[in-house]
């Protein structure tokens, strides 16, 4: 059973305080932004903007209909009491169908997006763990600790820069073409 299986929700620093540091006392430890060190990955960055280009003509198609909503209600404001009961009732349900459609079209907007947001972030932390290991390995390093739950260190101990660079290296980012939706 490894160290890490045995602690479970234990930190490294519970570790330090529990075991006490004299087999800390000689290890080299390293510290990583991996949040950071992700998205600053120019794969990250090219799949952002894929995603934006890929994504685009829904945004649009949402924006016309907004538009389009807008006009209806100014017309059935600035033509309240002018229009016959039926013309004003089917105006109203002319904008309350494009209400829908456009709620619709956003959720399911949103939901694409955050899908394959996580997809991308999933593969690309999985990726980024790999680095830092071989990383970690080549510089000597004994441990890795995540800065978001780290309450101090020496700005000398951060290998985020290393690790995207070391990404980079070795997972160059691919432009894909934008696919059609």
């Amino acid at each position: 059973m490894s160290l890490r299986l045995a602690l479970g929700p234990l930190t490294a620093c519970s570790a330090l305080l529990l075991f006490g540091t004299a087999g800390f006392a000689q290890s080299k430890v390293a510290v990583i932004n991996t949040q950071k060190a992700v998205s600053e990955t120019a794969e990250i960055k090219a799949a952002g903007a894929a995603m934006e280009a890929r994504y685009r003509p829904r945004v649009a198609q949402i924006d016309q209909l907004d538009k389009e909503i807008a006009a209806l209600t100014q017309n059935l404001q600035v033509n309240a009491g002018k229009l016959t009961p039926q013309a004003e009732a089917d105006m109203t349900n002319q904008l309350q169908r494009k209400q829908r459609d456009v709620q619709r079209y956003r959720d399911d907007l949103q939901s694409d997006v955050d899908n394959e947001k996580n997809t991308i972030l999933q593969k690309t932390g999985g990726k980024m763990q790999d680095v830092v290991k071989k990383l970690a390995e080549e510089k000597g390093i004994d441990v890795v600790v995540d800065s978001t739950a780290t309450v101090y260190f020496k700005g000398a101990l951060d290998i985020t820069n290393d690790a995207v660079a070391a990404y980079n290296k070795a997972y160059p980012a691919q432009v894909a073409p934008p696919a059609a939706k």
